[in-house]
């Protein structure tokens, strides 16, 4: 199949899926605790979180596509083969591993567990993340599949809890502002900006432009242009989600 385009619930779908894959435990830690450093600085903080957190993901994304390939290293390989190769590998060690995969796993148990159990241990933590490793070795053994279960039923699920939190927030909140940490004093814009540099986003993007390419092309879309346009429109959603959510 070959289609010529694809319809907007598809491309909605498929900008759901990137929302869900981005949305990780950095991006729900970090903005409410950049909130509170920041304080009376809240917004120049925040307008860095966005430039790196959201704004270099995306370019990340339509790198991958604007070169056709489904190569994680075709973009480093313009450098030199050989720092291609390390720059990919590190990159699967940073969001696998080494930093990335073992955050979301404890950032779940300390907010979806801890709050239920009388005496938290290591055996129970252990428990959780093999059931949780379980599940996300399921979800990613289907990659073809990720728009039905991640854009359709896992991305509404989550920006419904979101919602909820952001209303709390926003009409309940715990306080007011109050003045700034002495990092986000006189440079909140710079502060801001690393913590969502430290999201690990950006580098995640190679690998996310890479299952957006193959989701796209998932549907019949094979034309380069089309597709390209396409992740525009993706782009653009997920931007707006991000902007909608993060400032909880």
């Amino acid at each position: 199949m070959n289609t010529s385009t694809l319809s907007t619930k598809q491309i909605f779908f498929i900008g759901l899926m990137l929302f869900s894959l981005f949305f990780g435990a950095g991006n729900l830690i970090f903005p409410p605790f950049l909130g509170y450093e920041a304080g009376e600085n809240f917004w120049f903080a925040m307008l860095g979180f966005l430039l790196s957190g959201v704004g270099l993901p995306i370019l990340g994304v339509l790198a991958i596509v604007y070169t056709g390939s489904d190569d994680a290293e075709a973009i480093s390989k313009r450098v030199h083969p050989l720092f291609a190769t390390l720059f990919t590998t590190l990159t699967f060690l940073a969001i696998g591993p080494l930093f990335a995969v073992p955050r979301t796993a404890a950032v779940s148990y300390e907010i979806g567990v801890t709050p239920f159990l009388d005496t938290i241990g290591a055996f129970s933590l252990l428990v959780f993340s093999f059931l949780y490793f379980a599940i996300v070795y399921w979800l990613a053994a289907t990659p073809g599949k990720f728009i039905d279960r991640i854009g359709k039923i896992i991305t509404p699920f989550l920006l419904v809890v979101l919602a909820i939190l952001l209303f709390s927030a926003v009409f309940g909140p715990l306080g007011s502002f109050t003045a700034p940490t002495e990092v986000y004093d006189q440079f909140a814009l710079f502060s801001g900006f690393t913590e969502g540099y430290l999201t690990m986003d950006t580098i995640a993007a190679f690998v996310f432009g890479i299952l957006v390419l193959e989701a796209i092309r998932s549907q019949g879309v094979n034309d380069p242009l089309l597709t390209r346009k396409i992740t525009w429109k993706v782009s653009i959603m997920l931007r707006c989600c991000f902007r909608s959510f993060i400032p909880v």
